[in-house]
């Protein structure tokens, strides 16, 4: 374990160190509601994370829109916090960007200064905290709505939470879903919903919803089978976090498109 002196002393939150060392990020003053609404900022769209037997699944688009105009299609909203845990972002696509790779810092500083890793739960307290710091710019329109989840090593499960804008924080048992699409998502997943499921069944299910969800939101990107642009599907368990490739995802899609072709 790292032994300090107590003038050097790092201690275990990276923000506050930064705010020690005066590289902390400046509250948002002097800038009207009206015009951060008239800002052109990319939003980030529809997310969605569930459990199964020996994990997390997580899945997200990768489309951001600036009002009716698609800024970004290869946007990456799922995202690796450390071996076993990940963040699922929507909402402004900058401050989530920014937020996560605080918050992906934070979990590598508290391990090298503590010598063992954060717990699942504190984990979780973590990001709360960070979205609790953007209640501000919230205000103003820049809201971070993340999902959380990962697999919990004493436990030995799955686990997950939700958000909302004040940095609230909720444990969802089965599934969750954010985001413009998150309705359309979230009903799918709560229709094919097993607790025992397996994991290819997981990832069939969350690329349904996410299927379902850009059929019914514009704001919601869809597989772009031209640009060879699949969402972002991860799995957490007990190996750690692990990425499906696109081919597999392009796979399972031409099998959904065939499913409904058939109808």
């Amino acid at each position: 374990m790292p032994i300090f002196s107590t003038s050097d002393d790092p201690g275990s939150s990276f923000p506050e160190l930064l705010r020690r060392v005066g590289l902390g990020s400046e509250p948002i003053v002097g800038v009207s509601t009206d015009l951060m609404r008239e800002l052109s900022v990319p939003h980030a769209t529809t997310c969605v994370a569930l459990t199964y037997a020996d994990g997390v699944v997580m899945a997200g688009d990768r489309r951001a829109t600036s009002g009716n105009l698609i800024s970004h299609r290869r946007m990456e909203k799922v995202v690796e916090a450390d071996r076993h845990s990940g963040v699922a972002i929507a909402g402004a696509a900058g401050a989530a960007m920014e937020m996560i790779r605080l918050f992906q810092l934070q979990l590598e500083h508290y391990e090298k200064v503590e010598g063992t890793a954060l717990s699942l739960e504190g984990k979780a307290n973590q990001l709360s905290m960070m979205v609790r710091g953007n209640l501000q710019a919230a205000m103003m329109g820049m809201v971070v709505v993340p999902i959380f989840g990962g697999y919990d090593l004493r436990r030995e499960c799955g686990r997950l939470w939700d958000y909302d804008a004040t940095g609230g924080r909720y444990e969802e048992r089965d599934y969750v879903a954010t985001g413009s699409g998150s309705l359309h998502a979230g009903t799918v997943i709560k229709v094919g919903f097993r607790s025992d499921m397996s994991r290819d069944d997981a990832v069939n299910l969350a690329a349904r919803a996410r299927w379902e969800a850009a059929d019914a939101d514009s704001a919601t990107g869809g597989p772009d089978a031209l640009r060879g642009i699949y969402p972002v599907v991860a799995t957490i368990d007990a190996d750690g976090w692990t990425r499906l490739d696109d081919d597999d995802l392009a796979a399972r899609y031409e099998e959904i498109v065939t499913e409904v072709r058939s109808r």
